[in-house]
């Protein structure tokens, strides 16, 4: 019997360690945050001669890739919002929304750029936003859009790159407005934003 206490005291407090950890690394990115809607540079430029209208970038949409950090400067990676599948059909014939809602799938592409692998939950980092401002987080269902990451992880290595369709649930008459995304796990400082239109 007092092993078992001893057992449940252990695991509050490492349940508590966990979370302190947690609301650590928050506290670190409640200052200095940003989002980046700036879409990277491809090198098919535009035509010589073409008029430049702006010197502002436009912001990133559907198919546009955002460079991004995490706490590490060795952690970066470009991360590509590759499509997205409105309504997809769940994966087999039990997986379902609930009623009054309906699955979105995103499909990303993460090109891990610095000189650490990205490895991480790529679920945990993203989210999809209606006009209003309010996000929605990711469902553990998967959908006959395509293949999510490997057991909800992904360890990419320097250079290399993954890609993975990430399910959402929300409400059947909601418009989707926008796609965010974060490095470790979204607490790090710089999240990318992807406009849809």
């Amino acid at each position: 019997m007092a092993s078992t206490a001893t057992a449940v005291r252990r695991s509050a407090a490492l349940l508590l360690g966990a979370g302190l950890v947690v609301l650590g690394a928050t506290a670190c990115t409640s200052t200095g945050s940003s989002v980046s809607t700036e879409a990277k540079q491809t090198s098919a430029a535009a035509p010589a001669g073409a008029d430049k209208k702006s010197d502002a970038p436009a912001a990133a949409k559907v198919g546009d890739t955002i460079s991004l950090k995490g706490f590490d400067k060795a952690n970066t990676a470009d991360v590509t919002v590759v499509k997205i599948v409105d309504s997809p059909e769940g994966a087999d014939e039990f997986t379902k929304p609930e009623d009054g809602k309906r699955f979105v799938a995103v499909q990303f592409k993460i090109n891990a750029t610095g000189t650490k692998a990205y490895s991480d939950s790529p679920a945990n980092g993203a989210k999809l936003l209606d006009g209003q401002g309010q996000s929605f987080s990711p469902t553990f269902s998967e959908t006959k859009a395509g293949p999510g990451f490997s057991g909800g992880t992904a360890d990419i290595a320097p250079g290399e790159s993954g890609m993975g369709f990430i399910t959402f649930e929300v409400p059947k008459d909601t418009r989707i407005a926008k796609v965010q995304f974060g490095l470790d796990s979204g607490m790090a400082p710089q999240t990318g934003q992807w406009t849809v239109a």
